[in-house]
């Protein structure tokens, strides 16, 4: 397996952020969901060290009471950076009961909990475009991998720092940017369906990792799981297909 070096990729991806609103969107803002887990605090300091936390603004989406709204706001605290609250629960209330109306047969179980963060992108791209903004996506290889992320929702941006990055990787890339260690190490949650992250998925970052950048996996019923998800998800990476005239 190919070494790495958190730091120097950290040098890199800042490098590789300056570049992009120079080419980009000169003079532009960095915009970005905060929820106070690992991706979006990693990719909110690496966007602080390439822009500068004047250029930096996170945007905080809770949906109703956010039990967790703290680790957010510390993480604003700690970047200094300028941070608006957005509070979806009564947007999301709002579309699920239109949807409830207008369908009979109802508004299914994964739709409801793909709403909110497709709600929550809808809010950071108006928040965008009010500030002269680009928007930054937070997901990272392992999610892409296997899907984990949501159509339009988070799996959406203008530019993405972390996602050829695996969650190990995320972790010390975090390190090196001097984050605190419990923003780096927060159990990652979807936030919408009550479970974390690997217990939806049915195996940790850990062994998704090392298949990921080794091949090497024990489980020969993780590995089919595995790869039956990434086959199913991999239209999520693409561009819309088009007819070609």
């Amino acid at each position: 397996m190919r070494e790495f070096h958190a730091g120097k990729v950290k040098e890199q991806c800042v490098a590789w952020i300056r570049k992009f609103f120079e080419q980009n969107g000169k003079g532009c803002n960095c915009i970005i969901g905060i929820s106070g887990g690992k991706d979006s605090s990693v990719a909110a300091a690496l966007c602080v060290e390439a822009l500068g936390k004047d250029r930096v603004i996170g945007v905080l989406l809770p949906n109703g009471e956010q039990a967790d709204i703290d680790m957010a706001e510390k993480l604003v605290e700690f970047l200094g950076i300028q941070a608006v609250t957005i509070n979806i629960g009564p947007l999301v209330q709002a579309a699920a009961q239109g949807i409830q109306n207008a369908l009979a047969e109802g508004m299914s179980k994964q739709a409801a909990v793909n709403l909110p963060a497709r709600l929550r992108m809808t809010m950071l791209y108006a928040v965008s475009q009010s500030k002269n903004g680009r928007v930054a996506n937070t997901c990272n290889l392992s999610e892409d991998w296997v899907g984990y992320s949501t159509r339009y929702g988070d799996s959406v941006g203008d530019f993405s720092p972390l996602s050829d990055l695996t969650v190990g990787e995320v972790k010390l890339i975090g390190q090196a940017a001097g984050l605190p260690q419990d923003l780096i190490e927060k159990v990652p949650s979807d936030g919408l369906c009550g479970k974390s992250d690997e217990e939806n998925l049915g195996f940790s970052y850990e062994v998704l990792d090392r298949y990921i950048r080794t091949g090497e996996i024990e489980d020969a019923a993780v590995k089919e799981k595995i790869d039956k998800l990434h086959e199913k998800n991999l239209f999520k990476l693409e561009l819309m297909p088009k007819f070609c005239y």
